[in-house]
């Protein structure tokens, strides 16, 4: 498991950390029902507290990316969310970082292109997403 952290960034380690499990998912380098490393492991591994990667599981968690359980720790189970909450959610991001992309001179042809090699770096599509309830 890769995980790059730039822990001189704004960006919290937790948010960081989040971000990056994610990345893995959505790329395929964390597969569906995949084990994640224990708590304390991961921890070590990357030289940061404890209660930081604790949070950033309770927010995977939380998010629906992740389940956990005391004896089998913490898998990879994302869960599908067609909610039009949802939908806004990620409308108002993905506005905020085309706006950010055209005020840093970027043209909307160039941000499109962008975005299509992107969607082709992500390999993950999984028929047994569990839809959410």
């Amino acid at each position: 498991m890769i995980i790059e952290l730039d822990y001189e960034s704004e960006t919290p380690i937790y948010l960081q950390l989040r971000n990056e499990i994610v990345r893995g998912i959505g790329s395929g380098q964390f597969k569906y029902g995949e084990t994640l490393p224990a708590v304390r492991t991961l921890a070590n591994d990357l030289q940061v507290n404890t209660m930081t990667v604790s949070k950033a599981y309770n927010l995977l968690k939380q998010e629906g990316y992740i389940v956990t359980d005391r004896r089998h720790g913490a898998k990879v189970f994302p869960n599908r969310d067609e909610s039009d909450e949802y939908r806004q959610k990620l409308e108002q991001e993905i506005s905020l970082i085309a706006s950010e992309a055209i005020v840093k001179g970027m043209d909307k042809e160039d941000f499109m292109i962008l975005c299509q090699n992107m969607l082709h770096t992500i390999s993950f599509t999984s028929p047994k997403l569990k839809k959410q309830s």
